[in-house]
């Protein structure tokens, strides 16, 4: 939602749910002497204030890409990148930089400190650039910093003369001296020991645990699983996440498959959502609010027999074997409930290409219906 600022014409991004960033219809295409090539293609992706996401894929996926969006070393060729009511997009160079380091920190792979400089002096030079502190401030903050990852007895070495996992630490400094709200890791973990990833981890949690928010790029299955959100992608393309939870034997490309064909739903509360005895092909995937599972019992009241939040799903009986339904589903009061719908064909066919994914459907499918029976009987 575009509104006026109250001070001048120009207008800036509020967005209704509240998220802090928010990338609207991103796409990235380069110019090759072979053709173009389209690495991020209608991204829509917002990030909360506090949060700590997890952003995945292979090789190639488009993960780098993304991140560069949002610190705007990279400009997208179509779509609007804002950060609170920042159009990053928009932003000169001159502007970009100043803004970047103010608000934005970057924690690289590679660490990226400077060879000449001593680890407090290369946590010095983001105050210096952007006048941010007081002079006489700068170095008692550098060593703070320092402190808090445990490398303030090495503040006078060059980065040669420390290990890897300590430069990263250094590097993460680095990325907190403007105190920014938001920090981007790419590959942070990539050239470390696990022991030492494992640190470094603990010190992302530990920071958005003190309210900063965190993005960062990773390999590291285990790791990603630890965050508070991740995010998939696969051929320049999100993932739905919660495509990802209910289905996650399928590959990243049948998770992409099932993502384009999905269809999104909203219900009030208590509003019913499909008819115990009707017909239906649809799977459904709850992704906001919960819904509840109701049975029609035979010369007895009905009995909420469960209920299903985001991430799990329903409809899968019917659209894997047809049939009426076996169960009403409503949203549960209080709040409202989104789902996204499947049809059938698809499902099916994913099913087909999954043994995995097949079999785990169809064993939840016989434990359900044989949950019916004993309640019916």
């Amino acid at each position: 939602m575009l509104k006026r600022n109250g001070k001048s014409n120009e207008q800036v991004y509020a967005p209704e749910n509240g998220s802090f960033i928010h990338l609207r219809d991103i796409s990235k295409t380069y110019k090759t002497g072979a053709g173009d090539v389209t690495v991020l293609n209608h991204i829509n992706l917002e990030f909360n204030r506090g949060e700590f996401v997890g952003v995945i894929g292979k090789s190639g996926s488009g993960k780098s890409t993304l991140i560069n969006m949002v610190t705007g070393i990279d400009r997208p060729t179509a779509g609007e990148v804002w950060i609170g009511d920042t159009p990053v997009h928009k932003l000169s160079e001159g502007q970009m930089a100043v803004w970047r380091g103010r608000n934005l920190g970057i924690v690289f792979q590679f660490f990226q400190l400077l060879p000449m400089l001593s680890l407090v002096e290369n946590i010095m030079l983001p105050m210096d650039f952007c006048n941010t502190y007081p002079v006489r401030q700068r170095r008692p903050r550098a060593m703070e910093l320092l402190e808090m990852v445990e490398m303030s007895d090495h503040a006078h070495k060059l980065p040669s003369a420390i290990s890897g996992g300590q430069q990263q630490r250094v590097a993460i400094a680095r990325a907190l001296a403007n105190d920014p709200p938001v920090l981007l890791a790419d590959e942070p973990t990539g050239n470390l020991d696990s022991k030492t990833a494992e640190t470094v981890f603990a010190m992302f949690k530990q920071l958005v645990e003190r309210g900063k928010t965190i993005i960062m790029v990773t390999h590291d299955g285990s790791l990603a699983k630890r965050v508070s959100r991740t995010v998939l992608i696969a051929d320049g393309e999100i993932v739905n996440e919660y495509v990802a939870k209910a289905m996650p034997t399928l590959t990243y490309d049948q998770m992409i498959e099932a993502t384009r064909h999905l269809t999104a739903l909203k219900f009030a509360p208590g509003a019913q959502i499909i008819e115990q005895g009707s017909t239906g092909d649809q799977f459904f995937i709850v992704t906001q609010g919960r819904v509840e599972v109701v049975l029609r019992r035979p010369n007895a009241n009905d009995v909420v027999v469960t209920q299903y939040g985001p991430g799990q799903y329903f409809g899968e009986i019917e659209a894997l074997r047809g049939g009426t339904r076996k169960a009403t589903i409503r949203a549960a009061e209080g709040q409202p409930v989104e789902v996204v719908a499947l049809d059938r064909e698809t499902f099916t066919s994913l099913l087909a290409q999954s043994e995995a994914t097949q079999e785990a459907i169809t064993h939840q499918v016989d434990s359900r219906l044989a949950e019916n029976r004993s309640l019916q009987s």
